[in-house]
């Protein structure tokens, strides 16, 4: 498959779930029919510390992107938008929970902020000083609760396929959101690589991130189809379970399958740019698949200057609830930075969005 079958592609692409061999495809269902189905909560481990001359504000904003509560943030401020800090960007369609910061040295908060910010949907829940600016992925993780409806709420098997993704955890798939309308971020992205990347036409790296997703998931989607997405490889690099470290595993043995099988480790992808990976073998083979089918974005990512980085195949649902009602069911559970929800609920649910 060559980068020119990428306009062949229908989005979002048909990659498959883990379940499906076991259990079949799920049952049509709905999510997010108002923003209020689709809540989350942004978990950091450190709160203000009380000083500083950066006003953090843990906000809630309903049915607006975290770009646009971050400008208005700054120009009901008067600051500039590279003043303002948020450690992810949440969903849109949803209730979201999060903290942003604003530069304000030397001065106050304008007075009536959190009135103001609350004419506008975004409603201020706490705030505090602290010395420095939020940076992007300082977050561990988030909080979902789903609340899903339609005909797969009153099929058994969307619970038994739930217990499963609990016990033996979900792919760590990015989202269709990520590619946008159509894949058209993904299209974007390969115009721009051709050509060569530039940072003033892509300033938030958003294309950069749209291609290394796209590559990640056709990884993961060959580890899917053969059933090795959670087991260790010959050559594997491991990464431990809610932390960012890892190691390689030149040939797994029954203690490691066994922290592999109790969600301990997991197996990892390439999150591709320039750079040795240090996986080998079997896995290393593996990811040298990724140049020969798709080497413009491969070339261009290098090309770019992106640094190569790995990322988990699979994830551990941690904290998960299941609670049913009259013609619903909400899902709650935790997912580390970075994680997906959508790539839960597409293998619980039929949707076309997923």
């Amino acid at each position: 498959m060559s980068d020119a079958a990428l306009d062949a592609i229908d989005w979002p692409p048909a990659w498959p779930r883990v379940l499906d061999p076991e259990f079949g495809p799920p049952t049509p269902g709905d999510y997010r029919a108002s923003p209020e189905d689709f809540r989350v909560d942004e978990v950091l481990d450190f709160v203000p510390e009380g000083e500083g001359e950066h006003l953090w504000l843990f906000i809630e904003k309903r049915d607006q992107t975290t770009a646009m509560a971050a400008r208005e943030l700054a120009r009901l401020c008067g600051a500039s938008p590279r003043e303002v800090g948020y450690a992810g960007m949440k969903d849109r369609v949803a209730v979201t929970r999060q903290w942003l910061s604003v530069q304000l040295p030397g001065r106050e908060a304008p007075e009536g902020l959190a009135e103001a910010l609350g004419e506008r949907g975004i409603r201020v829940l706490d705030q505090g000083r602290h010395p420095r600016k939020l940076k992007r992925g300082v977050h561990r993780a988030n909080r979902f609760r789903l609340r899903i409806t339609g005909a797969a709420v009153g099929d058994p098997a969307l619970e038994v396929r739930w217990a499963r993704l609990v016990e033996q955890g979900v792919a760590n798939v990015f989202g269709p959101q990520r590619f946008g309308p159509g894949g058209r971020n993904l299209l974007r992205a390969r115009a721009l690589l051709a050509r060569g990347w530039r940072k003033r036409d892509d300033r938030d790296g958003m294309l950069l991130s749209a291609a290394r997703s796209f590559l990640f998931n056709e990884g993961l989607a060959e580890r899917i189809r053969d059933g090795s997405w959670h087991r260790l490889l010959p050559g594997e690099v491991a990464i431990l379970d809610g932390t960012a470290s890892q190691f390689t595993v030149e040939l797994p043995d029954a203690e490691l399958e066994a922290r592999a099988a109790r969600l301990d480790l997991h197996p990892s992808g390439v999150l591709w740019g320039v750079g040795d990976s240090v996986a080998v073998g079997e896995a290393r083979a593996r990811e040298a698949r990724l140049p020969e089918r798709y080497p413009g974005l491969c070339g261009g990512l290098e090309r770019a200057g992106v640094r190569l980085a790995r990322r988990a195949l699979r994830l551990r649902l941690a904290e998960p609830e299941l609670a049913t009602g009259e013609d619903e069911l909400w899902l709650s559970f935790t997912l580390p930075r970075g994680a997906f929800a959508t790539g839960v609920l597409r293998e619980l649910i039929a949707h076309p969005t997923l």
